[in-house]
C-alpha cells in the first residue's frame, strides 16, 4: 500500500499519483497501486497528457484584464466606441492603454490615424497594441510625449507610418513602438499579479497544464511572486528576452535554472514582424527585419557559451531563412541546444529539410492559420503553398512544438488540434500541410516537452512522470490536473 497517494477513476485510462505528484501507474493495475487508503477522485472523460502551450503571453494576457480591450470588435466605429466609454473614466491626462484592434477584421480595412483616437479619448496621450503585437495605434497627445514628429527617422528595425506630408499618422511599427510604450503607466504589483494568477487559472480550464512563456522581467517577477504564495494553477517555463542576456550572462543562468513550477529556458529574439502588420520579412524583400545577421549570430554564440536555449521569432519566408543560416553554424553547441524557431509561418520549400538536418524545432501556432488565411491569400499568394506547412515540416523529420501565441489567438489547444488537422482539411486550403489528430496532439504535448528539456518529466502518461493529466470528454475539457492534483474541474467529484 501507497500512503497518501491518489486515484484518478471514472476516466480512461485510470491514474494513480504518489504523494511526490509522480505517475505510480496508469491503466488496470492503477486502484492496487494506490492502495486502500489513497484519495479517490471520480472524473469521467478520456486522460491524455496534460496539454502543453509551447509559445504564449502571460503578461499579454493579464494585461488585457487590466486595460482596454479591443478583440473581437468588427468596425472602426465600434472600437472607438469602446475607447470612448474607457476614457470617460480616466483623468484629462490619464493614458488610454489597450490591445486587440484587428483593422483587417473591419470593413474597410485600412490602418487608422491618431484622429480617431484624439476624437474619441477626448486628446488624452492613448497607446493600443494591434492584435499581433507588431503595431501600435497611438494619439497625437502619445506622438507628441514620445517625441515623434515630422522630422522623427524610423529607428532600426521599426517604421513610423506618414501622410503624404511626412506627418506622422499614428500607426508605428515593431521598434516604432518603443519609444511610446516606455511612457505607459504600469499597474502596481497587487493588481497584476491579481490578473496574472486569474489568467492561470483560465488557462487550467481550458485543459493546459504547462505553458512556455515569451515575456519580460515584469511577467517573470509576478511569477515569482506567484510561485512563492502557491498560487500557480500551471507549470511555467520562460523565456526572457534578448534585451536581458547580459544580465543572464553576468548571473551565469543557464538553461533548466528553476523547479518543476517555474524555470528559466530560452532567449527570445524577434527577427522580423508579422503577416497583419505587413512586417513579415519575405525572400521577396517586403516587409522588415528587426535583428541584423550579424547580431543574429553573435546572439546565437552568445546563448551557446552561456548554456542558454534560443528561440527565435521569425514568420516570413526571409527570416526563416536566416534563421536557419545562423543555427547550421552552432549544431550541438551544448548537450541540451535545443534551438527553436518561432512561428515559422512561411518556409520556402529548400528551407524545410533543413529543420531535421540542422536540429531546429518548429515551434508552431495552428490557430494562426485559420485567422490568417484570407490575409496570406490576399498579400502572398505566392508562399500559401507552403506557409503554416505543419504536414510538410513533420514529414521532412521536423520536430513539431505547438502553442496558440495568445493573447494574439485563443489559448484553447483544442482549436489548435482543430486547425492542425480537420479543419485544414475540411477548409481545401492546401490539404497536404495538415496533420492527423494525434500528430497535432503529440506536438502540443511530447513535442512541446522536448521543446522546453522536460521530456524526462511531462509529455506523456508513464510511470514516474509527473501526474499532470487533461481529461476531455464530449463536452471538452472535463478536469485538469497538475501534479496530482485537480487545478481546475467541470465534473463534479
Amino acid at each position: 500500500m501507497t500512503r497518501g497517494a491518489t486515484l484518478f477513476v471514472g476516466c480512461e485510462p485510470e491514474v494513480a499519483a504518489g504523494p511526490d505528484g509522480r505517475i505510480l501507474v496508469v491503466g488496470p493495475e492503477a486502484r492496487v497501486a494506490a492502495g486502500r487508503g489513497a484519495e479517490v477522485i471520480r472524473l469521467r472523460g478520456r486522460a491524455f497528457p496534460g496539454l502543453i502551450d509551447a509559445h504564449i503571453h502571460l503578461e499579454g494576457l493579464a494585461d488585457r484584464k487590466l486595460t482596454v480591450d479591443l478583440t473581437g470588435l468588427s468596425s472602426l466605429e465600434e472600437t472607438l466606441a469602446r475607447v470612448e466609454a474607457w476614457a470617460a473614466r480616466l483623468p484629462e491626462d490619464g493614458w488610454v492603454i489597450g490591445s486587440g484592434w484587428y483593422n483587417d477584421a473591419w470593413s474597410n480595412p485600412a490602418f487608422p490615424s491618431k484622429r480617431h483616437l484624439d476624437s474619441a479619448a477626448g486628446g488624452r496621450p492613448v497607446y493600443l497594441r494591434r492584435k499581433d503585437g507588431h503595431s501600435a495605434w497611438v494619439s497625437s497627445a502619445a506622438l507628441r510625449l514620445a517625441g515623434i514628429e515630422a522630422g522623427t527617422a524610423d529607428p532600426a528595425g521599426g517604421v513610423i507610418d506618414r501622410d503624404g506630408r511626412g506627418t506622422p499618422t499614428g500607426i508605428l511599427r515593431e521598434t516604432a513602438m518603443q519609444a511610446a510604450s516606455t511612457l505607459v503607466p504600469r499597474p502596481t504589483e497587487a493588481d497584476f499579479d491579481a490578473a496574472m494568477a486569474e489568467t492561470l487559472g483560465e488557462l487550467a480550464e481550458v485543459g493546459l497544464t504547462s505553458v512556455h512563456s515569451m515575456d519580460t522581467s515584469r511577467g517573470f517577477g509576478s511569477l515569482q511572486r506567484l510561485h512563492a504564495n502557491e498560487a500557480m494553477k500551471v507549470r511555467v517555463t520562460y523565456n526572457l528576452p534578448l534585451a536581458d542576456l547580459h544580465h543572464a550572462e553576468r548571473m551565469g543562468v543557464r538553461s533548466g535554472w528553476g523547479d518543476e513550477w517555474l524555470r528559466i529556458w530560452g532567449v527570445k529574439a524577434f527577427l522580423d514582424g508579422s503577416l497583419g502588420s505587413r512586417t513579415a520579412e519575405m525572400l521577396d524583400g517586403s516587409g522588415t527585419a528587426r535583428l541584423p545577421q550579424a547580431d543574429l549570430v553573435e546572439m546565437i554564440d552568445r546563448c551557446a557559451r552561456a548554456e542558454l536555449n534560443v528561440c527565435l521569432h521569425a514568420i516570413g519566408d526571409g527570416a526563416v531563412r536566416r534563421a536557419l543560416d545562423a543555427l547550421a553554424r552552432r549544431r550541438d553547441a551544448w548537450r541540451y541546444w535545443r534551438p527553436r524557431i518561432e512561428h515559422a509561418q512561411c518556409v520556402n520549400p529548400k528551407d524545410v529539410p533543413r529543420f531535421a538536418r540542422i536540429g531546429v524545432i518548429a515551434s508552431m501556432q495552428p490557430i494562426h492559420a485559420v485567422a490568417d488565411r484570407e490575409l496570406a491569400d490576399q498579400y502572398w499568394p505566392r508562399v500559401t503553398a507552403q506557409s503554416y506547412a505543419w504536414g510538410a515540416l513533420e514529414r521532412a523529420g521536423a520536430r513539431l512544438a505547438f502553442g496558440s501565441d495568445a493573447p494574439v489567438e485563443s489559448a484553447d489547444p483544442r482549436l489548435g488540434i482543430e486547425a492542425a488537422s480537420s479543419w485544414r482539411r475540411r477548409a481545401g486550403w492546401h490539404p497536404e500541410l495538415a496533420l492527423t489528430r494525434a500528430k497535432a496532439l503529440r506536438a502540443y504535448t511530447a513535442g512541446a516537452a522536448y521543446a522546453a528539456g522536460m521530456e524526462r518529466h511531462v509529455g506523456s502518461l508513464r510511470r514516474g512522470k509527473l501526474c499532470d493529466v487533461t481529461v476531455m470528454d464530449d463536452d471538452g475539457v472535463a478536469a485538469t490536473i497538475v501534479g496530482g492534483a485537480v487545478s481546475w474541474t467541470r465534473t463534479p467529484r
